[in-house]
């Protein structure tokens, strides 16, 4: 029918408008930090870009769900403004026959987003990890700079001067180290070479051929000691879990009858995302009543409200599943199943003639016929 081209395509032109607004938000605020990030060194300037595109990818298919949700609400919210929707049921049409357009719409959205959760994403966070992985390994490497003195870790008084590096082997030479320890002895190095290493989860500095003068200053009691190498830790780096084996890089067809509590609840979450984006597409056709006399948009606050225990219902059910405290379909099916049966209340409210709201309910449980 010719209203439900219509309807879908202006269904269509909301959503692509959402999705670019919310997503630029998202990733500007996102850059923002990262770029704060890497101005104190805790990031590689030349990985703020990835980053920001794993991260942009993680977040894509819960924008999704926002952006179908939102996109339905606000045209018939539209609709009813416009009174177009009170000359639909004036010509005794039930608003039961939106479901069928705005599932057609939603239907795409929910398929992106089951293949994002299912397939995409499982690769995006290895990749993502991955990379984070080489960065910690090269993060003291990316701030030498030869020729200038630099601080060296988070240990106070700890300062290196490098006379050349090679980019490509990561070498230094004639490197010099001057630190001082919690007592007030000062040691001076000086190596012919030195470099950069992650040892056994901790990040050092492999020094070789030099001298070492260790003393308190003021004192003539400096002790001199040539080595052959030296290896000076710089910090403790937090144990990196093998990216094959974090449970968000699993493909999904080795979640599927795990015993493992930890690989149910990430297979829950796969699998509700796009179940979600279909059951708010349905909530939001009864949710977008307004009444145009009185102005009020008492909708919205209760469209947020239901997005709101959605999803951190979701998010309980699943840290729930993953401590083992419920099952997998304990976990997956009580709040899809809570909330289509809300929309579907809501629906058979809004079709039923005008009168308060609590005699509507009353009436819609009860199966009254408007």
């Amino acid at each position: 029918m010719i209203y439900r081209q219509n309807f879908i395509k202006e269904l269509t032109l909301a959503a692509v408008g959402i999705f670019a607004v919310v997503l630029a938000v998202l990733v500007s605020t996102q850059a923002v930090n990262l770029l704060g990030r890497a101005a104190d060194g805790r990031v590689a300037v030349d990985a703020v870009a990835a980053l920001i595109g794993f991260w942009t990818l993680g977040m894509t298919p819960l924008l999704l769900v926002l952006t179908a949700y939102i996109s339905t609400l606000a045209v018939l919210t539209r609709f009813w403004r416009d009174s177009e929707m009170s000359v639909w049921l004036s010509c005794g049409l039930s608003l039961k026959q939106w479901l069928r357009p705005v599932l057609a719409f939603a239907l795409p959205f929910a398929v992106l987003i089951a293949v994002m959760q299912l397939s995409v994403l499982p690769w995006a966070e290895l990749r993502s990890r991955e990379f984070a992985e080489l960065l910690k390994q090269k993060q003291e490497l990316s701030l030498v700079e030869e020729g200038e003195f630099r601080t060296l870790g988070k240990r106070n008084g700890r300062v290196y001067f490098v006379e050349t590096f090679d980019t490509e082997s990561g070498v230094m030479k004639n490197l010099f180290l001057r630190e001082q320890d919690s007592k007030g002895r000062e040691n001076v190095v000086f190596a012919k070479e030195g470099r950069f290493a992650l040892n056994d989860h901790k990040r050092t500095l492999e020094l070789t051929q030099g001298y070492r003068y260790s003393g308190i200053p003021g004192e003539a009691d400096y002790n001199r000691v040539g080595f052959e190498r030296l290896s000076l830790v710089i910090s403790a780096t937090p144990k990196i879990i093998n990216p094959i084996d974090h449970r968000r890089t699993i493909p999904t067809a080795n979640l599927i009858g795990s015993d493992n509590p930890q690989y149910r609840a990430e297979l829950m979450w796969r699998l509700s995302l796009p179940l979600a984006a279909l059951i708010l597409c349905i909530l939001a056709v009864p949710l977008s009543y307004f009444n145009p006399r009185t102005g009020h948009t008492y909708n919205i606050l209760f469209a947020i409200g239901f997005f709101l225990i959605y999803q951190n219902g979701l998010t309980f059910l699943r840290k729930a599943v993953e401590n083992g405290k419920i099952g997998f379909w304990a976990g997956f099916l009580p709040l899809h199943l809570l909330m289509l049966a809300a929309a579907l209340l809501l629906l058979r409210v809004r079709s039923l003639p005008a009168q308060p709201f609590a005699r509507m309910l009353k009436a819609a449980l009860k199966g009254s016929k408007p």
